[in-house]
């Protein structure tokens, strides 16, 4: 499994625009997974970083869920209310993992306590799912252009202007 800080290393310009974005809203995030008759979903979530890993987590029994059980592809976009996009936007994509460890959810239990006050300990997990990124890219405006970063596994990430 991917660890966070691989990604980071691998494509840091990605990694800090995602995480700027995934903070300044609060954690929210869009997730699109692919629905049973193959048309796109779009799900808002707010995905966790624990244990140095990105967890595709939420309310249990959800379409969104549903969806990952029977095709874990998905693309997780950073939410934006700036039609000019001056903070940036970035986008992952790759496939969802359900880590069944009892002991590793009832340790994200403790923590998102500790942090949030909500309370999820000595509950079981349907499902929780570990994103394993298989790309990545960013948008930075720069004046009268737009900076995309784009990242892939094994590959440096890399910079295309466009104006």
């Amino acid at each position: 499994m991917t660890m966070w800080t691989e990604f980071a290393a691998a494509a840091p310009r990605i990694a800090a625009t995602f995480t700027r974005r995934h903070a300044a809203t609060g954690n929210l995030c869009f997730l699109a997974t692919v629905r049973q008759d193959g048309s796109p979903r779009i799900s808002p979530m707010e995905p966790r970083f624990f244990e140095d890993r990105l967890w595709l987590i939420g309310m249990p029994d959800t379409a969104k869920f549903r969806d990952l059980a029977r095709d874990p592809r998905f693309c997780l976009h950073t939410a934006t209310v700036d039609t000019e996009v001056k903070d940036g936007d970035a986008k992952l994509w790759g496939v969802a993992r359900d880590v069944r460890d009892t002991a590793l959810h009832q340790r994200f239990a403790e923590a998102l306590f500790a942090e949030t006050g909500f309370d999820l300990r000595g509950r079981e997990f349907d499902h929780f799912y570990a994103a394993e990124l298989t790309g990545a890219s960013s948008v930075e405006v720069g004046g009268d252009h737009l900076k995309i970063t784009v990242w892939k596994p094994g590959r440096p990430e890399y910079v295309v202007e466009k104006r």
